[in-house]
């Protein structure tokens, strides 16, 4: 499809650069596709009401770690050269794929030394090799340290890396360290976080639990490869990035426990969507899933188990308006966007939500 066909024009004044205060305060748009009232306006906090006894939220528990790094580049014959690393995928005890700038400098064998400001000294120094170097920036690097050691000193040295249209508004700051985080992450990994669930709060999850509402958790390690822009001028000539994830075997037979008796699987962000799809059957069962997933989601995707999406709003002619395109459709959704731009709803990590409803 013609990438185009996803474009839309948003003003810069409905991107929000800090999240709405209560969490569960912000704005939540119910698009039903197959009702006579497409468009509702409510807000996050009404979410039990539009679901009911026995369906099933799916949490993405991924926690996002300080992944950009600032350091100095050293080359043998050459001075050091100031460096930005953004880490996006782990690949190995002591290994990270990377999007560096500038990528087009850096060459394999190059020694990078991350540190506070830039400099690296003795207490936080992290010190690694380019070890590969792929297209876009994209370059895997071999740390001096491994595991445990080396996931203390990112976490000493790095920043959140919030995402580009928040950066270069606004520099991270301390407040991002919890509001760019949901109050049930809990496995390090991502990059950026699963924004739906930045608006749930302990007292959202106690009315859902009073609804009957059930709760489930995978993991989905988001990558920065989500704010990357598409260049591909049709569907067919955009490739993914790899994020890595699993579902527990356990999950997946309480999914389908809650399929079998009519329940309905509501997703929580579309990446325990893109996960809970990726682990699913053409049959619809849910099975247990560890992996990478690359998988791309385009209108005329048949969805084998998620039945409702609840998710942000998205950034034109990106993979993920895609993805509620072909969910809730096409016009919908763009009808879905222009209600929500003229009504003042706001949009991207710290805006307003949606609801929306799979197409029949």
């Amino acid at each position: 499809m013609r990438v185009d066909l996803f474009d839309f024009d948003l003003p810069e004044e409905r991107i929000a650069l800090r999240p709405a205060e209560p969490r569960d305060s912000a704005c939540l748009l119910v698009v039903n596709p197959n009702g006579e009232t497409q468009l509702s306006d409510h807000r996050v906090s009404d979410l039990p009401s539009f679901l009911k006894a026995g369906d099933a939220l799916v949490f993405n528990d991924t926690k996002v770690i300080p992944a950009q790094l600032e350091g100095i580049r050293h080359r043998e014959g050459a001075g050091g050269q100031q460096v930005s690393a953004t880490l996006h995928m782990r690949v190995g005890a002591n290994r990270w794929k990377a999007f560096a700038k500038p990528g087009k400098r850096i060459k394999v064998g190059d020694r990078i030394a991350f540190g506070h400001g830039g400099e690296s000294c003795l207490l936080g120094a992290l010190d690694c090799t380019v070890e590969e170097k792929g297209e876009g920036g994209e370059v895997t690097l071999a740390f001096d340290l491994s595991g445990p050691a080396l996931d203390e000193v990112i976490h000493s040295v790095g920043h959140i890396p919030l995402p580009p249209y928040i950066a270069a508004k606004r520099a991270e700051d301390a407040r991002d360290r919890a509001d760019y985080q949901t109050i049930y992450a809990r496995e390090d990994g991502a990059v950026a976080a699963p924004t739906a669930g930045l608006h749930f709060t302990p007292e959202l999850f106690a009315a859902l639990d009073k609804a009957g509402i059930e709760r489930h958790f995978v993991t989905l390690h988001v990558g920065a490869g989500t704010f990357l822009p598409m260049k591909a001028d049709d569907t067919d000539d955009h490739k993914m990035h790899l994020e890595s994830g699993y579902v527990s075997g356990e999950t997946a037979t309480k999914l389908n426990a809650v399929r079998a008796r009519g329940g309905r699987i509501v997703c929580v962000g579309t990446t325990s969507l893109r996960l809970i799809e990726s682990a699913a059957q053409d049959s619809g069962e849910i099975r247990g899933w560890a992996g990478a997933t690359g998988i791309f989601i385009t209108p005329g995707y048949r969805f084998k188990a998620v039945d409702v999406l609840m998710t942000n709003f998205h950034l034109p002619r990106s993979t993920l308006f895609m993805l509620v395109s072909a969910f809730a459709g096409l016009e919908t959704m763009h009808a879905a966007y222009d209600h929500a731009i003229s009504t003042g709803y706001r949009f991207y990590s710290y805006g307003d939500s949606s609801l929306l409803f799979r197409k029949d």
